[in-house]
């Protein structure tokens, strides 16, 4: 008996006439399939917040997360992962991602890399994985034996694990993982490319998982970047605005707070709001687990519409 096709593998037939579409109605019909996914993506809060909740635990024991994909799946997690950094200040190896094929998998194709399980596992074993870790999987079709490999040695190795699929995720791995997320995209525009509405759905929970967990974490005042690395000029204004907005001073003087606290904008708020150097500001966080509520109050009213 045949098994049924996966919803990742189907004909959409909505887009049966689709090389016959002029560029209008071809846009027209990429806008209504991508309008689908942030509600298929609702469907799974439940399972994103348990995730959620696993990582930010993580964290907070001084443990990591590592994303593990192949194809747009892995190269997804990356990005994700080189993220983090310039938005939350976070060192490099607290989230990382690996991707079947290695480094050259990034920028194109390596044949066959995602079908051997063993390289899954000797991904994870290569990163160190840890009881204190999280280990996502990301596999679009639910089926990669990379991916599949690299869960069951980090569960294996006392690690939480979550895997993320947009077809039904195998029995196998929802009894091997903590978190199953399933995010059911149906079938694509181009039939089997999930590079398009499922890697849109797999870019929008992998942003509520960091995101939300670093958040919890104290890495945003409100919803201020106060962690962000002033490492290029658009960055630095962002820095400075911040700053300038908590506290109604001029662009100068926040420029000037920032560059004497080493570039760290939470720092700066707080050199100018009580009066002290960098250092006494960074005294001063640590006393109150780096919380600015705790030392400024509430981040300023959002002024105007959103």
């Amino acid at each position: 008996m045949t098994s049924p096709l996966r919803s990742t593998e189907r004909r959409n037939p909505r887009s049966a006439d689709l090389d016959l579409l002029d560029p209008q109605r071809l846009v027209d019909r990429f806008v209504a399939e991508d309008a689908m996914v942030p509600a298929a993506v609702g469907l799974a809060r439940e399972a994103i917040a348990a995730a959620l909740v696993h990582i930010e635990g993580a964290f907070r024991q001084g443990g990591r997360l590592t994303y593990v994909g192949a194809g747009t799946s892995g190269r997804l997690g990356v990005l994700d992962a080189s993220e983090c950094p310039p938005t939350f200040g976070t060192p490099p190896e607290l989230v990382q991602g690996i991707i079947a094929g290695g480094r050259d998998a990034l920028v194109r194709s390596v044949e066959g890399a995602e079908d051997d399980p063993a390289q899954g596992a000797a991904a994870v074993d290569a990163r160190g994985v840890g009881a204190f870790d999280v280990v996502v999987g990301i596999a679009a079709s639910g089926t990669t034996p990379f991916v599949h490999g690299a869960l069951e040695r980090a569960a294996m190795l006392g690690a939480r694990t979550v895997f993320f699929s947009c077809a039904q995720p195998p029995q196998t791995m929802v009894d091997l993982c903590d978190v199953v997320i399933h995010v059911d995209v149906g079938p694509e525009l181009v039939t089997g490319s999930t590079r398009l509405k499922a890697g849109t759905a797999t870019k929008l929970v992998l942003n509520m998982l960091t995101t939300g967990a670093l958040v919890r974490l104290g890495k945003t005042w409100g919803n201020l970047m106060v962690d962000v690395q002033v490492t290029n000029a658009k960055l630095a204004d962002r820095g400075e605005r911040i700053v300038m907005e908590a506290l109604g001073v001029p662009r100068a003087s926040a420029r000037d707070a920032i560059r004497a606290a080493g570039g760290r904008v939470r720092t700066a708020i707080v050199m100018l709001h009580d009066g002290v150097d960098a250092a006494q500001a960074e005294e001063r966080l640590a006393a109150v687990d780096r919380r600015l509520r705790a030392i400024v109050g509430d981040p300023p009213p959002v002024q105007g519409d959103a």
